[in-house]
């Protein structure tokens, strides 16, 4: 209710509520990365969430939106590779590399096909990157762009990243459509001023577009003016549930008796329980055989061993 008089009591404040799942949100320009997820826990009204991996307010696209018991495994989709379409501005150089920066210099254009080709097979593989100043790295507490609004420039020591695969998917000069697939750490920025370094005639970012994040993809997904549209039910059956995030997994389901042990904790030997050991040791995702819950996920270790990893008790499928 809108307050017309300072002695109108204020609207009770809602409270949140448990809320558990995987927002696919097709992230629109101009809004940061927490600014979407505020957005999407109010609409919510979810107690608990968090974003997997920032996306510069002048990019677009996947950004998932982990709540509730689904964040346990939020840091799986910040270590995972990510997938991105760019347009590449050639000629122009900007103090940001992309469209928020100012203009520091301009040259010619007059590159042919066979030169970009060969400059993108520069980068194809393991590289190294210098961070931009424009990056929410921290630097004594404070992040970099802090530093750059100040006008101060820090040495930054080059990382080393991969990139998977870097197509040419069109090319009309001065712009260069390209898609990324690359390791965590990436910035795709940098990778644009580096190719227009490589061609003599600078670059910047004009557009930067994010279409995959480990296994997870646009498909599905909704926008943020697509999200505010629904009601509180089409919100809830928006997200995907918390085991969406493991669908790479094996599956191993246990018993009521095991379930118990499992979630105390202890270590149980698959074949010894009569319980099918997946083919390949590492990472599994456990239920409950009875009902379906979600348990959590755990290490399968060399002799059917399978460990605890990360637990969940609340959630019920």
């Amino acid at each position: 209710m809108a307050l017309t008089s300072p002695s109108q009591p204020w609207p009770a404040k809602v409270p949140r509520v448990p809320v558990h799942g995987v927002l696919l949100l097709d992230k629109p320009v101009g809004w940061s990365s927490n600014d979407a997820l505020i957005k999407a826990k109010r609409l919510l009204n979810a107690q608990k969430g968090g974003h997997t991996g920032t996306l510069d307010p002048f990019a677009t696209g996947l950004l998932p939106l982990c709540f509730g018991e689904a964040t346990k495994f939020s840091q799986d989709l910040l270590e995972s590779d990510k997938t991105y379409e760019a347009v590449v501005h050639l000629g122009i150089v900007t103090n940001t590399g992309d469209t928020e920066g100012e203009v520091q210099e301009t040259k010619p254009v007059a590159v042919s096909l066979a030169q970009i080709e060969q400059a993108l097979q520069d980068f194809r593989g393991e590289i190294s990157q210098v961070p931009p100043m424009h990056s929410a790295l921290k630097r004594d507490g404070k992040p970099l762009y802090e530093y750059a609004r100040a006008g101060i420039t820090l040495e930054r020591e080059a990382r080393r990243v991969t990139i998977h695969t870097l197509e040419l998917l069109d090319y009309q000069a001065p712009f260069l459509r390209i898609r990324v697939k690359c390791s965590k750490g990436t910035y795709i920025r940098v990778l644009g001023e580096d190719i227009g370094a490589v061609l003599g005639c600078g670059a910047h970012l004009q557009q930067l577009r994010r279409i995959g994040v480990g296994m997870l993809t646009l498909d599905g997904s909704v926008t943020l003016d697509q999200f505010i549209a629904l009601d509180e039910a089409q919100r809830a059956a928006a997200l995907l549930p918390v085991d969406g995030l493991l669908t790479t997994f094996p599956i191993v389901s246990l018993s009521d008796v095991l379930t118990e042990r499992f979630l105390h904790g202890q270590r149980l030997a698959l074949g010894k329980e009569g319980v099918a050991v997946p083919a390949e040791a590492g990472r599994a995702r456990v239920y409950q055989e009875s009902n379906g819950r979600l348990l959590g996920t755990g290490l399968l270790q060399e002799f059917g061993i399978l460990a605890p990893e990360r637990l969940i008790s609340t959630l019920s499928n």
